[in-house]
């Protein structure tokens, strides 16, 4: 009688064989890492890994390429237009995104420059860039361009990269941090007319 069982297990290990390496990447960095180093920290042999992957390349694209999908859905929701709040759907979006992919977006934003032969990471530089020029399109300054790249930038930044300068017992939680972003990047890329100003005394 056929079983299920066999199939299960080959996902399972590619899934646990992905996130390893997703694991790998983002901490000891993708040239740094072997597929040995990744058959260790999953518990598997490198014949294993070679087995679901043909390389180390195909590793990254298959732990990064959810992250990047999801960011093109946010991207070509944004580009429909039609809604009001598209550009607060937009922010939230994003937030999420960053939150749920910390890992890969840590890839892509410090590793990216040096791996951008890659496919998978040019496909991502390429919907970063649309979405500047969606943004720029509908913005009149350099001070709003600059205001959106520092917003978005600087909130993938925060959780990823910047997460290795603070102490894990004084890191906010996620629904904190989370709450504080919305609340934040919103305010930076709201239209100029609706930016809350600062007081001076």
């Amino acid at each position: 009688m056929p079983t299920d069982a066999h199939p299960t297990s080959r996902v399972r290990a590619a899934d646990e064989l992905k996130q390893a390496a997703l694991e790998q990447f983002a901490t000891v960095g993708f040239a740094a890492t072997s597929l040995q180093h990744i058959a260790d920290h999953a518990g598997y042999s490198k014949s294993s890994v070679l087995y679901h992957y043909a390389s180390k390349e195909a590793l990254l694209e298959a732990a990064i390429e959810p992250a990047i999908s999801e960011f093109e859905a946010v991207l070509d929701d944004f580009l429909l237009g039609g809604r009001s709040d598209r550009r607060r759907r937009l922010v939230d979006r994003i937030v999420d995104l960053l939150l749920e992919n910390r890992q890969a977006v840590h890839v892509f934003i410090i590793q990216g420059p040096s791996l951008s032969q890659l496919p998978i990471i040019a496909r991502a530089n390429a919907a970063v860039r649309r979405l500047a020029e969606a943004i720029n399109q509908e913005r009149e300054s350099v001070t709003d361009q600059v205001r959106f790249g520092v917003a978005l930038g600087g909130a993938a930044f925060l959780l990823t990269a910047g997460r290795a300068f603070v102490d894990d017992d004084h890191l906010p939680a996620d629904d904190e941090l989370a709450a504080s972003l919305h609340a934040v990047l919103a305010d930076l890329l709201a239209p100029a007319d609706r930016r809350s100003t600062p007081t001076t005394d």
